[in-house]
């Protein structure tokens, strides 16, 4: 049997959105476990400078292109041994609650992927799914202790918008490919991921943003009273490694905490770490997504061997650190009413 130190040495790996936050850290661990790396990243939210070593150094091959577009998947497949799919129309909150047609366009990104996977033989696809597949009405009160457990997805379904229900639709894709023509699959649902390159359209960068530019008053969309799990990247980027060596039969697996961190909390822990004072405003117009979401992962433990190491308060720290150290005040002012709503 192949050890975990050995086993992906010589493979060559296809991460799709590889640019991204979440898919140049996958780059920069699988590489470290020995791949060989392909990049297919359109640049439209992801940053070539998050994989500038690996390209300078010569370990990794770049590729800018549309999944989409026709003849990109299929050359991106070439002699790949296993696809990490995390190319998605995707933003944060506000992109998800107020863009439906763009995160529509991933039906057809993943079905090309997926059916090219197939047709170039390649052992496995890891698909990066999301918290976003369960059913809306299981996360609205936040009164009721409430963890989401794969199976819920099974019906009745009320996925989180568009992006929602094309994660969704992908999963139960994946899953008749590999039913059908015997492709190794996984799916890993996504629990708000936060950490080093994280952009300003998610909660926990956002939140520290503000801090960095000092607002005042501190602008908390919603009540603040939902509850989320938010869960480190190097721990995401753990469990989806692992999901590539355990999981071949299509089983989708939360990565997530079980810390259930109201976004108040958080908020407070952010003006704490960043010596920022400030009066807190409620934005009450602004979206929050389901209210209490929150993952239950016993599978990812059973299956992957996979606990999540970072608690949010360590995590927080780290992100900040990162964020005051690399970031430039002008251009993040520049950027930031925008990225609050797009991608």
């Amino acid at each position: 049997m192949t050890s975990p130190e050995t086993f992906w040495t010589g493979k060559l790996v296809l991460v799709t959105g590889g640019t991204s936050f979440i898919g140049s850290t996958l780059v920069d661990q699988l590489l470290s476990r020995g791949a060989k790396i392909r990049v297919v990243d359109d640049l439209t939210s992801g940053r070539i400078e998050n994989i500038r070593g690996p390209l300078d150094a010569g370990k990794a091959d770049f590729l800018k292109a549309d999944l989409g577009e026709p003849g990109v998947a299929r050359a991106g497949m070439r002699g790949v041994d296993t696809v990490f799919h995390l190319a998605a129309d995707h933003g944060g909150r506000g992109y998800v609650d107020l863009h439906q047609a763009g995160p529509a366009s991933n039906f057809l990104l993943d079905g090309a992927v997926f059916s090219e996977a197939v047709r170039a033989k390649v052992k496995k696809v890891v698909f990066a799914s999301s918290g976003c597949v369960y059913p809306n009405f299981l996360q609205a009160d936040t009164s009721r202790v409430v963890y989401l457990t794969e199976e819920l997805t099974q019906g009745p379904k009320d996925a989180d918008n568009m992006y929602g229900w094309a994660k969704l639709m992908g999963e139960l894709t994946l899953r008749a490919y590999h039913k059908e023509h015997g492709i190794g699959a996984a799916a890993c649902r996504y629990f708000t991921v936060y950490g080093p390159r994280g952009v300003e359209n998610h909660a926990v960068i956002a939140m520290i943003a503000r801090a960095f530019l000092k607002q005042d008053p501190f602008e908390v969309w919603g009540d603040g009273t939902q509850i989320r799990n938010w869960t480190y990247i190097d721990d995401i980027v753990e469990g989806t490694i692992l999901a590539g060596e355990k999981i071949n039969d299509a089983t989708a697996v939360n990565l997530g905490t079980m810390e259930r961190i109201q976004v108040t909390d958080a908020v407070k822990m952010v003006l704490e770490f960043t010596g920022h004072k400030a009066q807190i405003k409620l934005r009450m117009d602004m979206p929050t997504g389901p209210l209490n979401r929150v993952a239950e992962n016993s599978l990812a433990k059973k299956l992957l061997g996979w606990t999540p190491k970072v608690p949010f308060r360590e995590g927080l720290q780290r992100t900040i650190d990162w964020y005051y150290k690399t970031k430039d005040r002008e251009e993040v002012k520049r950027v930031f009413e925008r990225m609050l709503t797009e991608r």
